[in-house]
Protein backbone atom coordinates (compact mmCIF):
# COMPACT_ATOMS: atom_id res chain seq x y z
CA UNK A 1 0.00 0.00 0.00
CA UNK A 2 1.25 3.49 -0.84
CA UNK A 3 2.03 5.96 1.88
CA UNK A 4 -1.05 8.14 2.59
CA UNK A 5 -0.94 11.36 0.58
CA UNK A 6 -4.00 13.06 2.05
CA UNK A 7 -4.69 14.42 5.53
CA UNK A 8 -8.35 13.47 5.04
CA UNK A 9 -9.92 10.05 5.35
CA UNK A 10 -12.46 8.91 2.75
CA UNK A 11 -15.82 7.65 4.04
CA UNK A 12 -17.17 5.11 1.53
CA UNK A 13 -20.85 4.21 1.92
CA UNK A 14 -22.80 1.65 -0.13
CA UNK A 15 -25.25 -1.07 0.84
CA UNK A 16 -23.42 -3.49 -1.49
CA UNK A 17 -20.31 -4.82 0.33
CA UNK A 18 -18.51 -5.82 -2.89
CA UNK A 19 -18.68 -2.25 -4.21
CA UNK A 20 -17.36 -0.88 -0.91
CA UNK A 21 -14.53 -3.42 -0.95
CA UNK A 22 -13.56 -2.61 -4.54
CA UNK A 23 -13.59 1.16 -3.96
CA UNK A 24 -11.57 0.88 -0.74
CA UNK A 25 -8.96 -1.35 -2.38
CA UNK A 26 -8.50 1.02 -5.32
CA UNK A 27 -8.53 4.28 -3.33
CA UNK A 28 -6.25 2.97 -0.58
CA UNK A 29 -3.88 1.75 -3.29
CA UNK A 30 -3.72 5.37 -4.45
CA UNK A 31 -2.54 6.58 -1.05
CA UNK A 32 -5.78 7.40 0.81
CA UNK A 33 -7.13 6.06 4.08
CA UNK A 34 -10.67 4.70 3.75
CA UNK A 35 -13.48 4.13 6.23
CA UNK A 36 -15.86 1.47 4.77
CA UNK A 37 -19.56 1.52 5.66
CA UNK A 38 -22.49 -0.60 4.48
CA UNK A 39 -25.34 1.59 5.75
CA UNK A 40 -26.15 5.25 6.36
CA UNK A 41 -26.45 4.65 10.10
CA UNK A 42 -23.00 3.10 10.25
CA UNK A 43 -21.65 6.03 8.20
CA UNK A 44 -23.15 8.54 10.65
CA UNK A 45 -21.51 6.73 13.56
CA UNK A 46 -18.09 6.60 11.86
CA UNK A 47 -18.28 10.25 10.78
CA UNK A 48 -19.17 11.31 14.33
CA UNK A 49 -16.31 9.30 15.85
CA UNK A 50 -13.58 10.25 13.36
CA UNK A 51 -12.92 13.97 12.75
CA UNK A 52 -10.27 13.07 10.14
CA UNK A 53 -13.03 12.13 7.67
CA UNK A 54 -13.21 14.95 5.15
CA UNK A 55 -14.23 13.22 1.91
CA UNK A 56 -17.43 11.21 1.49
CA UNK A 57 -18.32 8.80 -1.33
CA UNK A 58 -21.86 7.49 -0.98
CA UNK A 59 -24.48 5.69 -3.01
CA UNK A 60 -27.63 7.63 -3.78
CA UNK A 61 -30.16 4.80 -3.42
CA UNK A 62 -29.81 2.98 -0.09
CA UNK A 63 -32.31 1.42 2.37
CA UNK A 64 -33.52 3.41 5.38
CA UNK A 65 -31.71 6.65 4.48
CA UNK A 66 -30.60 7.56 0.94
CA UNK A 67 -27.42 9.45 0.05
CA UNK A 68 -29.07 12.88 0.10
CA UNK A 69 -30.56 12.29 3.56
CA UNK A 70 -27.19 10.96 4.74
CA UNK A 71 -25.33 14.09 3.65
CA UNK A 72 -27.98 16.24 5.36
CA UNK A 73 -27.35 14.29 8.57
CA UNK A 74 -23.57 14.65 8.22
CA UNK A 75 -23.91 18.42 7.67
CA UNK A 76 -25.99 18.64 10.85
CA UNK A 77 -23.29 16.76 12.77
CA UNK A 78 -20.50 18.89 11.30
CA UNK A 79 -22.25 22.18 12.15
CA UNK A 80 -20.04 25.25 11.77
CA UNK A 81 -16.96 23.62 13.28
CA UNK A 82 -16.22 21.03 10.58
CA UNK A 83 -16.16 20.89 6.79
CA UNK A 84 -16.25 18.03 4.27
CA UNK A 85 -16.90 17.34 0.57
CA UNK A 86 -19.31 14.68 -0.71
CA UNK A 87 -19.42 12.78 -4.03
CA UNK A 88 -22.51 10.83 -5.08
CA UNK A 89 -22.46 7.42 -6.76
CA UNK A 90 -25.62 6.22 -8.51
CA UNK A 91 -26.74 3.43 -10.78
CA UNK A 92 -29.91 5.30 -11.77
CA UNK A 93 -28.94 8.89 -12.51
CA UNK A 94 -32.31 10.56 -13.00
CA UNK A 95 -32.01 14.26 -13.71
CA UNK A 96 -34.16 15.41 -10.78
CA UNK A 97 -32.14 13.26 -8.34
CA UNK A 98 -28.85 14.72 -9.55
CA UNK A 99 -30.15 18.29 -9.32
CA UNK A 100 -31.51 17.68 -5.82
CA UNK A 101 -28.22 16.12 -4.72
CA UNK A 102 -26.15 19.04 -6.00
CA UNK A 103 -28.49 21.51 -4.28
CA UNK A 104 -28.11 19.62 -1.01
CA UNK A 105 -24.33 19.97 -1.02
CA UNK A 106 -22.87 17.18 -3.17
CA UNK A 107 -19.82 18.47 -5.01
CA UNK A 108 -19.94 15.90 -7.84
CA UNK A 109 -21.54 12.62 -8.97
CA UNK A 110 -20.52 9.51 -10.92
CA UNK A 111 -22.58 6.90 -12.73
CA UNK A 112 -22.19 3.21 -11.84
CA UNK A 113 -20.31 1.19 -12.91
CA UNK A 114 -17.74 3.76 -11.86
CA UNK A 115 -14.69 4.58 -13.96
CA UNK A 116 -12.15 4.25 -11.14
CA UNK A 117 -9.34 6.44 -12.58
CA UNK A 118 -11.93 9.15 -13.34
CA UNK A 119 -13.31 8.85 -9.81
CA UNK A 120 -9.79 9.18 -8.38
CA UNK A 121 -9.23 12.40 -10.32
CA UNK A 122 -12.53 13.74 -9.01
CA UNK A 123 -11.53 12.77 -5.47
CA UNK A 124 -8.26 14.67 -5.84
CA UNK A 125 -10.13 17.76 -7.08
CA UNK A 126 -12.42 17.70 -4.06
CA UNK A 127 -9.43 17.20 -1.76
CA UNK A 128 -7.83 20.36 -3.22
CA UNK A 129 -11.11 22.26 -2.79
CA UNK A 130 -11.39 21.02 0.78
CA UNK A 131 -7.84 22.10 1.63
CA UNK A 132 -8.62 25.60 0.33
CA UNK A 133 -11.89 25.72 2.28
CA UNK A 134 -10.08 24.56 5.41
CA UNK A 135 -7.47 27.32 5.04
CA UNK A 136 -10.20 29.95 4.64
CA UNK A 137 -12.15 28.38 7.50
CA UNK A 138 -9.16 28.64 9.84
CA UNK A 139 -8.39 32.19 8.73
CA UNK A 140 -12.00 33.19 9.39
CA UNK A 141 -11.82 31.59 12.82
CA UNK A 142 -8.70 33.62 13.72
CA UNK A 143 -10.34 36.77 12.41
CA UNK A 144 -13.46 36.14 14.51
CA UNK A 145 -11.28 35.68 17.60
CA UNK A 146 -9.52 38.99 16.95
CA UNK A 147 -12.83 40.78 16.40
CA UNK A 148 -14.22 39.31 19.61
CA UNK A 149 -11.14 40.43 21.54
CA UNK A 150 -11.40 43.92 20.05
CA UNK A 151 -15.12 44.11 20.90
CA UNK A 152 -14.40 43.10 24.50
CA UNK A 153 -11.67 45.75 24.74
CA UNK A 154 -13.98 48.45 23.36
CA UNK A 155 -16.67 47.36 25.80
CA UNK A 156 -14.15 47.69 28.65
CA UNK A 157 -13.24 51.13 27.37
CA UNK A 158 -16.85 52.38 27.38
CA UNK A 159 -17.54 50.88 30.80
CA UNK A 160 -14.48 52.57 32.26
CA UNK A 161 -15.42 55.84 30.58
CA UNK A 162 -18.93 55.64 32.03
CA UNK A 163 -17.59 54.97 35.55
CA UNK A 164 -15.16 57.86 35.28
CA UNK A 165 -17.92 60.24 34.21
CA UNK A 166 -20.13 59.10 37.09
CA UNK A 167 -17.29 59.77 39.54
CA UNK A 168 -16.72 63.25 38.12
CA UNK A 169 -20.43 64.09 38.27
CA UNK A 170 -20.91 62.57 41.73
CA UNK A 171 -17.84 63.85 43.55
CA UNK A 172 -16.21 66.48 41.35
CA UNK A 173 -12.47 67.09 41.25
CA UNK A 174 -10.69 68.11 44.39
CA UNK A 175 -7.30 68.15 46.15
CA UNK A 176 -4.48 66.66 44.14
CA UNK A 177 -6.77 65.84 41.19
CA UNK A 178 -7.90 69.44 40.93
CA UNK A 179 -4.31 70.68 41.07
CA UNK A 180 -3.33 68.19 38.38
CA UNK A 181 -6.26 69.26 36.21
CA UNK A 182 -5.33 72.93 36.57
CA UNK A 183 -1.73 72.16 35.56
CA UNK A 184 -2.75 70.29 32.40
CA UNK A 185 -2.06 72.12 29.13
CA UNK A 186 -5.18 73.46 27.39
CA UNK A 187 -4.76 70.98 24.54
CA UNK A 188 -5.87 68.21 26.95
CA UNK A 189 -9.20 69.89 27.83
CA UNK A 190 -11.07 67.83 25.24
CA UNK A 191 -10.04 64.50 26.80
CA UNK A 192 -12.40 62.39 28.91
CA UNK A 193 -11.47 61.67 32.57
CA UNK A 194 -10.24 58.17 31.72
CA UNK A 195 -8.23 59.45 28.76
CA UNK A 196 -6.65 62.01 31.12
CA UNK A 197 -5.81 59.24 33.60
CA UNK A 198 -4.00 57.30 30.89
CA UNK A 199 -2.26 60.43 29.59
CA UNK A 200 -0.98 61.34 33.10
CA UNK A 201 0.42 57.84 33.61
CA UNK A 202 2.12 58.00 30.22
CA UNK A 203 3.55 61.33 31.41
CA UNK A 204 5.02 59.49 34.40
CA UNK A 205 6.84 57.15 32.02
CA UNK A 206 4.71 54.06 32.76
CA UNK A 207 4.36 51.25 30.23
CA UNK A 208 1.01 50.06 28.86
CA UNK A 209 1.22 47.04 31.15
CA UNK A 210 1.82 49.20 34.24
CA UNK A 211 -1.04 51.53 33.27
CA UNK A 212 -3.37 48.55 32.74
CA UNK A 213 -2.52 47.19 36.21
CA UNK A 214 -3.01 50.55 37.92
CA UNK A 215 -6.34 51.34 36.25
CA UNK A 216 -7.70 47.77 36.28
CA UNK A 217 -8.23 47.53 32.52
CA UNK A 218 -6.72 45.38 29.77
CA UNK A 219 -3.44 46.30 28.10
CA UNK A 220 -5.22 46.39 24.76
CA UNK A 221 -7.69 48.93 26.15
CA UNK A 222 -4.76 51.06 27.27
CA UNK A 223 -3.44 50.98 23.69
CA UNK A 224 -6.82 52.18 22.44
CA UNK A 225 -6.83 55.06 24.96
CA UNK A 226 -3.26 56.08 24.07
CA UNK A 227 -4.18 56.09 20.36
CA UNK A 228 -7.22 58.26 21.09
CA UNK A 229 -5.18 60.71 23.18
CA UNK A 230 -2.51 61.03 20.48
CA UNK A 231 -5.15 61.62 17.83
CA UNK A 232 -7.11 64.19 19.85
CA UNK A 233 -3.99 66.11 20.90
CA UNK A 234 -2.39 65.86 17.43
CA UNK A 235 0.79 64.33 18.84
CA UNK A 236 2.89 61.83 16.95
CA UNK A 237 4.01 59.42 19.68
CA UNK A 238 3.87 58.72 23.42
CA UNK A 239 7.30 60.30 24.00
CA UNK A 240 5.96 63.63 22.74
CA UNK A 241 2.89 63.12 24.92
CA UNK A 242 5.01 62.37 27.99
CA UNK A 243 7.16 65.47 27.41
CA UNK A 244 4.06 67.65 27.12
CA UNK A 245 2.77 66.43 30.50
CA UNK A 246 6.03 66.34 32.42
CA UNK A 247 6.48 69.04 35.11
CA UNK A 248 10.19 69.10 34.12
CA UNK A 249 10.36 68.14 30.42
CA UNK A 250 14.17 68.16 30.25
CA UNK A 251 14.46 65.72 33.15
CA UNK A 252 11.87 63.40 31.58
CA UNK A 253 13.65 63.52 28.25
CA UNK A 254 16.85 62.39 29.98
CA UNK A 255 14.96 59.56 31.72
CA UNK A 256 13.33 58.33 28.49
CA UNK A 257 16.60 58.49 26.51
CA UNK A 258 18.39 56.54 29.22
CA UNK A 259 16.06 53.46 28.76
Amino acid sequence: MNKPVSPFKVLIVDDQPLIVEELCEFIEGSGYRCVPCHSSQQAIERFTEDPAIGLVLCDLHMPERDGIELVKALKAIAGKQRIFEAIMLTGRAEKQDVIKALREGFADYYQKPVDLPELLEGLKRQETALLERQKNFQHLGHLNQKLQYLAESIDDLYQDLGKAREQVVGTGLGGEDATAAESMPAIFDQLSPRQLDVARLVGKGQTNYQIACELGITENTVKLYVSQVLRLTHMHNRTQLALALAPNPSALRQRITAH
